[in-house]
């Protein structure tokens, strides 16, 4: 089974959600059931706890440095600004995770407003 499989228009959508729903549920289910038999200070949970703070903080930059689609077209140093002005907002409140993207999206959105780009 691949992606090209069908040539109907929906094959893509249902091999991407199947595909997405296998790959990550599997790991949620396990993860739910060796939960609770785990320690939060065990270092088998504090090794997964930094390997998902990397793959985030790598996608996080991987967003910034090498943007596709509209975001390509808006310069670095707004990207890094937005992206740096939104963490400190998230510290500033607590370490509220909405607070800190709602304002690293805001200050993107009001400067290309500002400057004529949206």
């Amino acid at each position: 089974m691949t992606f090209t499989a069908y040539a109907d228009w929906w094959w893509p959508y249902l091999f991407i959600l199947l595909g997405g729903w296998v790959a990550t549920d599997f790991w949620r289910f396990l993860g739910v059931y060796l939960g609770e038999r785990l320690s939060e200070q065990s270092q088998l949970l504090v090794l997964v706890r930094c390997i998902a703070t990397g793959l985030v903080a790598a996608v996080i930059a991987n967003l910034i440095v090498f943007p596709s689609g509209e975001l390509a077209s808006t310069p670095m140093a707004l990207r890094i600004g937005a992206a740096g002005l939104g963490f400190l907002a998230y510290l500033v409140s607590g370490k509220k995770v909405v607070v800190g993207t709602a304002i690293g999206e805001l200050v993107l959105c009001l400067v290309l407003l500002w400057r004529g780009a949206l």
